[in-house]
């Protein structure tokens, strides 16, 4: 099912410079995976090559830090919006 994923300005570049694109998946992870089928430069941004979100990275699903839900294996209705943020440090 697809559902609607929207990219940091950092990540554009990889995607066609599209700030909202569609990918499908009933788990962020397959989500992800299925982006970057569709966006090959994106291999490595999101998620390592091991397999695990990368720390620069936050993803929410709607307003909730997929980190307190059940990580890459949320589970998603297909009527959610995904949002790729890059993490801010600072002090």
């Amino acid at each position: 099912m697809p559902v609607d994923v929207r990219l940091p300005t950092v990540l554009r570049q990889y995607a066609g410079g599209q700030s909202t694109v569609k990918a499908n998946g009933t788990t962020v992870r397959e989500v992800l995976d299925d982006l970057v089928l569709q966006f090959p430069q994106l291999q490595g941004q999101v998620v390592t090559e091991e397999g695990a979100l990368h720390k620069f990275v936050n993803v929410y699903v709607d307003d909730d830090d997929i980190r307190y839900l059940d990580k890459l294996d949320t589970l998603l209705s297909g009527a959610e919006t995904i949002s790729i943020l890059p993490a801010v440090a600072g002090g």
